[in-house]
Formats: C-alpha cells, sequence, structure tokens
C-alpha cells in the first residue's frame, strides 16, 4: 500500500495494515507460533487435574508428571521461536516505514521544506517509525493471539465450571468499562509527547546547525534553555502516557485479582456442598491464573496501539506535504549536446501566500549558449530566477521555457539532468571530496574529474590533502576554506556536462588570482554551453553577452555592459559604486 495519497481520514490500523502486508506470511507464522504456544499452556491446567486425582486415588504420576515436565518444555521452545519470528518481523516493518518515509522526504517539494522544521522531520523517520516496532508485535498479534487465547480460555473454563466462569465475566466486564474511559486518554498523551519529541529535535538541529553564530553571539544559555524546554515538555507528555498506561494495566491486574478471590470463595462454597470436587477448582483456579496473561496482552496490545496510532498520525502528516512525482533519474547530457536556450514571460512570483511579491512580471530571453549577468540591488530576485528554472518553486503567472518548451511540460529530471547550478551558500556534503565531486555525476570518469580539478584550480588543494581525493571534508565542509568550497561546487557542476549552466556568486569567496582564473574558466564554458550569473563583480559582468538588470523583482533593461552604462541609471550607479572591481 502506497500512503504517498492517504486521506486525513485513514484510519491508524489500515495505515499499520499497509506497512504490514509485505510480511504478513513472516507475521502469520509468529503469530501461529504463539498461539501454539498458548495452545500447549491450556493443556497444563487439565493435566493437573489429572495429577490431583491420581493422587486422591493413590495410581502413579509418574505418566502425569512427564507429560507436564514434555509441555512446559515444549512451550517454552514454541514461545522462543515465535518471539524471535515476531520480534524480526517488527523491525522489518520499521525498515520498510522509514525507506518510504525517507523516499518522500526526499523527494518533498522546496516550499513543503520551507515551512517545515528538519528537525522534526528527522524525528519522524527514527522515533515514531521505531514505536511501529511495537505496535506490529505488541497491538497486531498481541490482539490476534491473546484475544484468541483468551476466548478459548474462557471456553475452557465454561466446561470446567459455568458458574465460576459466570463470576469471572462479571469482574472482568467491570474492569473492562474502566478501560474504555483510560484508552483514549492515552492516545491523546502519545500524540502530544510525539510532537513534543518533534520540536526538541528541530530546536537542536537549529543550533546545532548554526553553533558557530550561537557560540559567537553568546546564546549557548538561550538557546540551551530552548531545547531543555521541548524536551521537558516531552517528559510531562510521556510521564502523562504512562500514567494512563499504568492504570489501564493495574486494572487489569486488579480485576484478575478480585477474579480470583471471588472464584476462590464461590468456588470454595460451592466444594463444601459437594457441587464440585477439589480437583475442578484448582483446575479452574488456574484458568484464572492463566486468563491474566491473555487479558494483560490484550490491555497492552490496547494501550501500545495508542502509542502507534499517534506516531502514525505524525507519519501519515509527513505523508501528506507536497512531494514532486516519483521518477527515474534522467541521462545526464552527452558530450556536445546543444546548450539549452531560456525565455521568462511576464513571470509573476511570491513565496508564500502572506508574502509580497517577488516577480512582478520578469520578461527577458536567453539565446543558446554564451553568458548572460544578473545585476541589481540585493532583493531584486535574482537568485529567484534561478530557482524557478530548476522548478524549486512554480511561478503563479506569467511562463518560463527552456528549449522553448514550457517548464511544466518538462519531465523533472531530464530538466534537471540538463542544468548544473552552483548555489550562493555553496553547500558542500559531509564524506569524502570525491564524493562531493562526483554526487551530479557518479559515474564520470578519472580523467574528467582531474579535467575539472585543473580547470577549477583544485588539484594544489587535492595533492595537499593526506588522503586525496579521499580526504573527509566534515560536516557541511567544515575543513575547507569558502574559496576552496565554492571551487568545489563549480566542479561538481562542470563534471555534468550541464547544457545550462547557473552560477549564483559563484565567485565571491575567492581571491583575485582564483577569481580570475574561474572567469577564464566561465568564458570558456560560455562557447559551447548556455550560462547564467549573478554577479556583483564588475570583472565577471563586463565579459557577458548580455546583461539583464533588475530591481524590485522586474527587469529594468537588457544589453551589454558599454550600452547599459549609457542607457540605464541604475546600472551606471552600480557599476561606479558596488562593484569591487573597475572595468578594463
Amino acid at each position: 500500500m502506497s500512503l504517498t495519497d492517504a486521506q486525513p481520514d485513514v484510519p491508524a490500523w489500515r495505515l499499520l495494515l499497509g506497512y504490514v502486508r509485505p510480511h504478513r506470511w513472516a507475521l502469520l507464522a509468529g503469530a501461529l507460533l504463539a498461539l501454539a504456544t498458548g495452545a500447549t499452556g491450556l493443556v497444563l491446567p487439565l493435566v493437573a487435574r489429572g495429577l490431583i486425582d491420581d493422587l486422591s486415588h493413590d495410581r502413579p504420576i509418574g505418566r502425569a508428571l512427564l507429560g507436564m515436565a514434555a509441555l512446559v518444555v515444549t512451550n517454552a521452545a514454541v514461545g522462543a521461536t515465535g518471539s524471535y519470528v515476531l520480534r524480526r518481523t517488527a523491525e522489518s516493518v520499521v525498515l520498510g516505514a522509514r525507506r518510504t518515509l525517507s523516499s518522500y522526504l526526499l523527494r518533498l517539494r522546496i516550499p513543503a521544506v520551507d515551512r517545515s522544521e528538519p528537525g522534526d522531520l528527522m524525528s519522524r523517520i527514527t522515533s515514531d517509525t521505531t514505536l511501529l516496532r511495537e505496535v506490529t508485535t505488541d497491538s497486531l498479534v498481541g490482539i490476534g493471539t491473546g484475544g484468541l487465547t483468551l476466548v478459548a480460555t474462557v471456553v475452557m473454563m465454561g466446561l470446567v465450571d459455568v458458574v465460576l466462569l459466570g463470576v469471572t465475566l462479571a469482574v472482568i466486564l467491570c474492569a473492562g468499562t474502566v478501560l474504555g474511559v483510560i484508552v483514549p486518554r492515552i492516545n491523546r498523551a502519545s500524540k502530544q509527547a510525539q510532537d513534543a519529541v518533534g520540536l526538541m529535535g528541530a530546536a537542536l538541529e537549529r543550533t546545532l546547525g548554526a553553533l558557530r553564530t550561537v557560540k559567537a553571539s553568546g546564546a549557548e544559555h538561550r538557546e540551551e534553555a530552548a531545547v531543555h524546554a521541548a524536551a521537558e515538555e516531552s517528559w510531562r507528555q510521556s510521564v502523562r502516557a504512562a500514567k494512563w498506561s499504568a492504570a489501564a494495566g493495574n486494572t487489569a491486574g486488579l480485576a484478575m485479582q478480585i477474579a480470583f478471590i471471588t472464584v476462590l470463595a464461590v468456588g470454595g462454597a460451592r466444594v463444601a456442598t459437594g457441587a464440585v470436587d477439589v480437583g475442578t477448582l484448582v483446575a479452574f483456579l488456574l484458568y484464572v491464573f492463566y486468563l491474566m496473561s491473555p487479558i494483560q496482552q490484550v490491555v497492552g496490545a490496547v494501550t501500545q496501539y495508542q502509542t502507534g496510532a499517534a506516531a502514525l498520525a505524525r507519519i501519515q502528516e509527513a505523508m501528506r506535504l507536497p512531494a514532486e512525482p516519483v521518477a527515474l533519474p534522467a541521462p545526464l547530457p552527452s558530450p556536445g549536446a546543444e546548450p539549452a536556450s531560456l525565455a521568462f514571460d511576464d513571470v509573476r512570483f511570491r513565496y508564500a501566500d502572506d508574502l509580497p511579491y517577488v516577480h512582478h512580471g520578469v520578461t527577458f530571453a536567453v539565446p543558446a549558449r554564451g553568458m548572460t549577468a544578473f545585476v541589481g540591488p540585493s532583493g531584486a530576485g535574482k537568485t529567484t530566477v534561478f530557482s524557478l528554472i530548476e522548478r524549486f518553486y512554480d511561478p503563479e503567472a506569467g511562463v518560463i521555457t527552456v528549449d522553448g518548451r514550457e517548464l511544466d511540460r518538462w519531465d523533472l529530471p531530464r530538466l534537471r539532468s540538463a542544468i548544473g547550478y552552483v548555489e550562493q551558500d555553496a553547500p558542500v556534503l559531509s564524506g569524502s571530496l570525491r564524493d562531493n565531486l562526483l554526487l551530479g555525476n557518479p559515474r564520470a570518469d578519472e580523467t574528467d574529474v582531474v579535467r575539472v580539478l585543473k580547470t577549477t584550480r583544485l588539484d594544489g588543494l587535492v595533492a595537499r590533502l593526506p588522503r586525496g581525493l579521499d580526504t573527509l571534508v566534515g560536516h557541511r565542509g567544515t575543513k575547507l576554506s569558502g574559496g576552496e568550497r565554492q571551487r568545489v561546487a563549480i566542479a561538481r557542476a562542470l563534471l555534468r556536462r550541464p547544457r545550462l549552466l547557473l552560477l549564483d556568486e559563484a565567485t565571491s569567496q575567492l581571491d583575485a588570482v582564483n577569481e580570475a582564473a574561474l572567469r577564464d574558466t566561465v568564458s570558456d564554458v560560455a562557447r559551447t554551453t548556455t550560462v547564467l550569473v549573478v554577479a556583483h563583480r564588475l570583472s565577471t559582468v563586463t565579459m557577458a553577452d548580455r546583461i539583464v538588470v533588475m530591481d524590485a523583482g522586474r527587469v529594468r533593461a537588457v544589453g551589454t555592459h558599454r550600452e547599459l552604462v549609457a542607457a540605464d541609471p541604475l546600472y551606471a550607479e552600480l557599476a561606479a559604486t558596488q562593484f569591487l572591481a573597475t572595468a578594463g
């Protein structure tokens, strides 16, 4: 069952069955073994009654003792095997849920990620899916096997003595009424406890993700207080759920103790009157003892299900976030592939309904091949152009075309396979330098890697590293400088052989020597590829074939450096005051 299309009103038990269905035969085998364990246990009181009868009539008891010993050993062996099968199946259910949820979260649309806390999403994969382990064995199997064992025990008790059975059922019915009040409270407390765990994960991820900033700002104690507050809220809700779970368990235990005392009193009276013999009373009392296990199993299954239902609700919430369609990876462009053309036609866009528009009718055209630079004040909408090209977001109005085809008619993997994108902050992932370079093209051969390393002037860095390309770069590339991270991001993009290369402030942290070398590299790439650059350095802008000047979400002018200096006052001002270099 795929949960990607799950609706808000889908019951938790149906969601659980969806995860369990691939493992139904293993679960059935475990359940049958659990039932076999219960069946062998049900025979013990009858053997015990026969043993007492043999003692009463001075008959040999060796055979009865051997039978009881065999039953005990068989019960233990079958029970251990069944427990292993069920636990293994439960772990497989957790694995399947984690695979499904992690795959779905990796396909989330960027707006959904913007509105979510990464720490909370991670807790749904780790903490919430873990709860499925218990709910699979304790709830599904517990209700099934415990319920069947309970019914079988009641039937056997009825065969032994109907009057004593009526006394026992009356006590159990009273306990069931109390449990009906307690169980819904467990569900609410469990859901709030899991929500609090998600908030704690979000608070911790927020702090660890910017730990240097937190330390530099002297804000450790404030952030510590926020994490502790979330942890304490999780503790409060978990204790609340534990309180109601304990009440449910003790209610069941108390009911069985009352049932035992009542049966002992009523049964003793019946023995005194000769209605039943002592062996029958002993057998019935053994069944009362035996009844405690399936009742506690069923009560535990119901309470555990409430916790699992809360976790399933959180998993379902994540699975309802907007996601991109499932699609196979598209092949990268072949060497020598034609560069892509691009056009924006009256594009309007804002990041959320409650935020102002970033683009107010942006229109421009970029022919295949060559370099186009985007300039303008901060907040003009330059980076948003790249986000729209990658279809991280969709415009509210207007049309964007690549190669004359509207973006929404492109298969997403095929569109993105044609694009190389270097983000403004040039993120580097944990792992080795080689892993980062091959992230966009894992099949790149060593010749291409060496060529790109020389092009981006990373060959010297690789030579200095203790393990070369296999050196670990640390969390988010902390072992690399800002300029080195930018060059890694550029090399990663070039290895994809893109038909359209997007560079967002890709050289902002480079020194003059490396910046000049990469500028020459970009010029070479622009001869065979369409290159779009967001830049604040005049040295980069003046080499562009065309410059798009943006201001307040609109395109003011398009032209060459010389044309715009003469024709557009804003560009002339930027060229004179904002760019870091002078025209050559």
